[in-house]
């Protein structure tokens, strides 16, 4: 080791917990790593005790006594460390014979690895790439809060997503017809449920009906009731969806599956909010809010005289389009994460997060089914995998969309520079001043990025 890092070195006030039971070269690691408050242990009992869940980054050798040889010790201290907080970024200190221990490791959960004899400037890499990483996945997370708060029930930390939950604002206020538009999976239905629930009608009911999935005959019962007798089987009165949601909002799902004869009811409910029972003779009057969904192009079934043209317009006022998963950047991963989290409560299991190789195909993947089928892959992965890290094969998606591991710390330090700078350009609208404050720079090493970038397209 020649020199302390550089005074460029972002974090004086962050913690680093130090794992070495060599006297000598702790001192001189605690020397390079000054600019930081970094907190000595020798052993891996001293370590645990040391270690709480607000530091972000722990260096852990190994070979700690008393098997200072081998690497229990070190790994019993990995995985304490990682169970009580996975967001930790673990670098582990070894010898160039121990790669192996080193890399298996990794698979356990530790963030990147540092062979022995140190060379500083590549601990330093590591250890502000393990920073960004850290603070990059903090953000995600208040930012997925925030956004749950905004759009109920909804995780996201896209652009797209963001517009979505600012139109589901403003419309929410209104009594218009809405239509969300989108592919299957997408989450139509929960933004039926944020747009009911942001409403002045939320006090009410929000009724859900599958106009695809009740055969016809019974759809028309199924939304405006029947009396007793009105046909074989109806042995009394029965309330229809509209009754039921009065004071509230109908959610009308697969709403292009929709039979002719049964449009044409559901246009004179919507001009006049009045209806009849099946079999009735009484005019009833409901206040319902009517929110619609589909997956299918309707401008090309009015076309084909598969759907009423006047209708469509009614159900129309508002529409919402949904985008897939694949158009929405970084919410693969953030919804993963949060799935993962999700099935490891219901199912008491406890796996601590993914590995790369499960992170790139997750990211690479296009999701066809969308939101839907990421959620049935990482219910199956967390069924049946062996843990403690998610892998790539569990989520059955093999090798396709993956990447090779990337060694070369400089390239990547670049690469996630660029990637913060175009989500700081993306939030401050493109300006250079806004994003340099959001991402805690100078104007000039925002030049820089952006010059770098230019040279290496």
């Amino acid at each position: 080791m020649t020199k302390p890092f550089s005074e460029a070195a972002t974090g004086c006030s962050v913690s680093i917990l130090l794992v070495e039971d060599d006297d000598g070269l702790r001192r001189q690691m605690q020397w390079a790593l000054e600019p930081y408050h970094v907190i000595p242990a020798a052993a891996a009992d001293e370590a645990l005790r040391q270690f709480v869940a607000g530091i972000p980054i722990v260096i852990l050798d190994l070979g700690l006594p008393p098997d200072p040889d081998g690497a229990s010790e070190g790994l019993k201290v990995l995985d304490g460390i990682l169970n009580q907080s996975p967001g930790t970024k673990v670098i582990i200190v070894s010898g160039n014979a121990d790669r192996g221990v080193a890399l298996s490791a990794v698979a356990r959960g530790a963030f990147d690895f540092i062979a022995k004899p140190i060379e500083i400037e590549v601990l330093e890499l590591i250890v502000q790439r393990a920073l960004r990483m850290h603070e990059l996945e903090k953000e995600n997370r208040e930012l997925r809060l925030s956004h749950q708060q905004g759009l109920p029930g909804i995780v996201y930390g896209s652009a797209a997503m963001e517009r979505i939950a600012r139109t589901v604002e403003r419309v929410a206020r209104t009594d218009a017809s809405v239509m969300i538009m989108g592919e299957s999976g997408t989450g139509k239905e929960l933004v039926a449920s944020a747009l009911h629930n942001s409403s002045p009608r939320k006090e009410g009911k929000l009724i859900a009906i599958n106009c695809a999935s009740i055969p016809e005959n019974l759809l028309e019962s199924e939304l405006f009731g029947h009396e007793r007798g009105a046909f074989t089987g109806a042995i009394k009165q029965t309330l229809g969806k509209f009754e039921l949601a009065d004071k509230g909002s109908l959610f009308l799902d697969e709403i292009g599956d929709m039979p002719l004869p049964l449009q044409a009811k559901l246009l004179r409910f919507l001009q006049s909010r009045q209806f009849e029972r099946v079999g009735g003779r009484q005019t009833l009057t409901v206040d319902v809010r009517v929110i619609s969904a589909t997956n299918q192009p309707l401008p090309k079934l009015v076309a084909e005289g598969r759907f009423r043209e006047d209708l469509y317009y009614r159900l129309n006022e508002l529409p919402i389009d949904m985008p897939p998963l694949r158009d929405r950047e970084g919410d693969a991963v953030i919804l993963a994460r949060h799935f993962l989290n999700l099935f490891n409560r219901e199912m008491a299991r406890n796996f601590r997060s993914f590995t790369e190789d499960a992170l790139c195909a997750i990211a690479a993947y296009p999701w066809p089914g969308n939101v839907r089928e990421l959620e049935n892959r990482l219910k199956r992965a967390v069924i049946m995998a062996d843990g403690p890290l998610i892998t790539a094969q569990d989520l059955d998606l093999g090798a396709a969309g993956t990447k090779p591991r990337q060694l070369n710390l400089r390239d990547q330090i670049r690469d996630l520079e660029q990637l913060l700078l175009k989500e700081a350009l993306a939030l401050g609208d493109g300006n250079i001043s806004k994003a340099a404050k959001l991402m805690g720079i100078s104007r000039q090493q925002v030049y820089n990025i952006l010059s770098a970038q230019k040279e290496r397209a």
